[in-house]
Formats: structure tokens, sequence, C-alpha cells
């Protein structure tokens, strides 16, 4: 990929990972092993000090597998991730610095929290284990503060998860994340399950809280328009791999992989001279545990050729921008 100017604050090199899978009873009849699925393949990412990265793609694409291994939750099959340029996966680096410096919010703040434990009990946890406050009065303070910051009554730390709306459990979602005052937090579909109205609050105490804590976030979703309106840059990914990157409004403006096309095609779009064609995608993403061969695209794509069934295809680049097809950059 392109060299950057800036020295990176989180690098993903050639990452992949792959799920051995259970035989099922098919497998044992035809005395088959079952393919190894393959959820993310050589993916290649970084993340500037201050930046918003959003992750894009269906259900099933790797996104949310891909945040995991980075934040450790999985071991890379292959790959190595970097923070400031040491290396934070693999044997012998302590996954509790890590989780100090790099955190992850969730879809679901009902189920990532505990339902027996307070507001309270929950943000002092962390601050507790890691050493960040001394004495009960500090961390109480503490507390107060987190929950100011996200939005939250202090006088509210008394209650249980089961009290709070989903918007509000997401804002304690990220005090909980806020609370080991990390670089780098991973957001994985933090609004998807919320309202639009309340989606648009959350979305704006993300900026806001990066603005002012100069935070770091490598943002996943499905719905692009709440992408484009948090990221820096965008990140497309299908069946495990990136097939575009590159600016958020040079992304939108000028996309060059047919995946992409077809997904900003299918936006609703209340400007109707700004309607374009609606782009048409055959079948079902393929199985990641049996991968066609070359592009991973071509059995859906309605611009596939020979030379894209026959070979994959790397990241072509123009600049900052990127896009894994045979004809990106042609069009001009």
């Amino acid at each position: 990929m392109p060299a950057s100017t800036d020295t990176p604050l989180l690098e993903v090199r050639g990452l992949s990972k792959t799920f051995a899978q259970r035989r099922s009873l098919s497998h044992i009849v035809m005395s088959q092993a079952p393919h190894p699925l393959q959820a993310v393949r050589n993916v290649t990412l970084t993340l500037a000090p201050g930046e918003t990265l959003g992750l894009v793609g269906e259900s099933g694409c790797g996104k949310s597998t891909l945040g995991r291994c980075i934040a450790g939750f999985h071991e890379p099959t292959e790959g190595t991730v970097f923070l400031r340029g040491e290396k934070v996966s693999g044997d012998g680096y302590d996954r509790q610095r890590l989780s100090r410096e790099l955190q992850m919010i969730f879809q679901d703040p009902y189920s990532s929290l505990n339902p027996r434990l307070t507001v309270a009990q929950a943000l002092e946890e962390p601050i507790r284990v890691h050493g960040l406050r001394r004495g009960r009065g500090e961390i109480a303070d503490r507390v107060d503060e987190l929950m100011s910051t996200v939005g939250l009554p202090p006088g509210l730390k008394s209650q249980l998860p089961h009290a709070f709306s989903g918007g509000q459990r997401q804002r304690i979602s990220i005090a909980r994340a806020l609370a080991l005052e990390p670089d780098v937090i991973i957001a994985d579909e933090p609004v998807s399950a919320l309202d639009v109205s309340i989606q648009a609050q959350i979305l704006n105490l993300f900026e806001d809280l990066r603005s002012r804590l100069g935070l770091t976030y490598l943002f996943i979703a499905h719905d692009l328009n709440v992408v484009r309106h948090i990221s820096q840059r965008i990140a497309v990914m299908y069946l495990g791999e990136i097939v575009e990157i590159a600016d958020a409004d040079q992304l939108f403006e000028d996309p060059q992989h047919p995946y992409t096309r077809a997904l900003l095609s299918a936006l609703p779009q209340p400007d109707p001279t700004r309607r374009t064609e609606a782009v048409s995608l055959e079948g079902e993403p393929p199985d990641p545990s049996s991968p066609p061969s070359g592009c991973a695209f071509n059995v859906r794509c309605p611009l596939a050729h020979d030379a894209c069934r026959a070979q994959a295809q790397e990241l072509r680049w123009r600049g900052d921008h990127g896009a894994r097809c045979i004809e990106a950059f042609k069009r001009d």
C-alpha cells in the first residue's frame, strides 16, 4: 500500500484468520474432513493518530472477526498487529497491557454489560484492576467524570443495566471503554441496534470524544451513510478481503470496485438529480470455507470476465485510493 508520511498508531499486516469447522453428518457419511472457514484473508490496514477508519461490508464478510483479532480476542492465523510500531499479536505480549491501550465496544450493550453489576461497579472494576486510581474517593470521582463525559447524570450510577434504555446502555459501554484511557477504540456495529434518532446522538458522542480526547477509531458497520458521517477513510470488505479503501468523500464520489458501486447504488437518495443506476448483484456471497478461484467477487460481478476467474487480484492504487479489481481506474 502507498507509504504514509505519518507513523501509524495502529498497523495490521497481512492478517488472516481461519476457523476449523466441526464435522457434520454429511462429512462423516462421505468420509470427508470439513474445509476450514477463511473468515479474514490477508488484510493490511493502518490507522493514523486521531483518525476514524470505517469498515463496511455485508453480514458475514469477516469485519467483526477482523476487529476481534486486532483487539486480541482471537489469535490471528497469519499476520501481525502493531501498536506504535510494537508487535501486539502472537505470543509474548501482555494482554492486560493491550487492553489498556485498545478497547472494543460491541453491538449489543446489554449483553456486554454484567446484569448483576451497577453502573458504578462496572466502571470501577477496570480502574481498580489496572490501578489507574488510588483510594475509594479517587475512583468514585473518576466514575462520576466518566458518566458526565458520555452524557449521563452521575446520580444514575447505582442503577443496574436493565433500568436504562438501549442508547443509555451504549453510553455506559462507551464509558467503560474510556475508563482505561485507551488510544484506540474498535467499535463493532455500535449503533445498529438503536433507533435512528438515538443513532445520531451516539455518533455525535463518538465524534465529540475523538475531538476532545484524541481517540482513534476503527468503526465497523454495514450502513455506509453511518460510516460516511463519522469516518475520514472507508475500507470495504468482501469475503474476508479489503476490496476497496479510500478517503470517505472520494469513495462516495468515485467508487472503483463493482461491489462498492453496488452498495452505494442501494442507498436511499433524496435528491433525484443525484440518483445513480441501481447495480444488481446476483446470488448470495460464496461460502467462506470454499471461496471461488480468482477474484472473490467474480461469481456475482456484472463485469467479470475470464481474467477475473483465473487469477486473484491485488489492490491497485491511485494515490491513496486502492481497489481490488482488474478494471479499477480504467474509466478515466
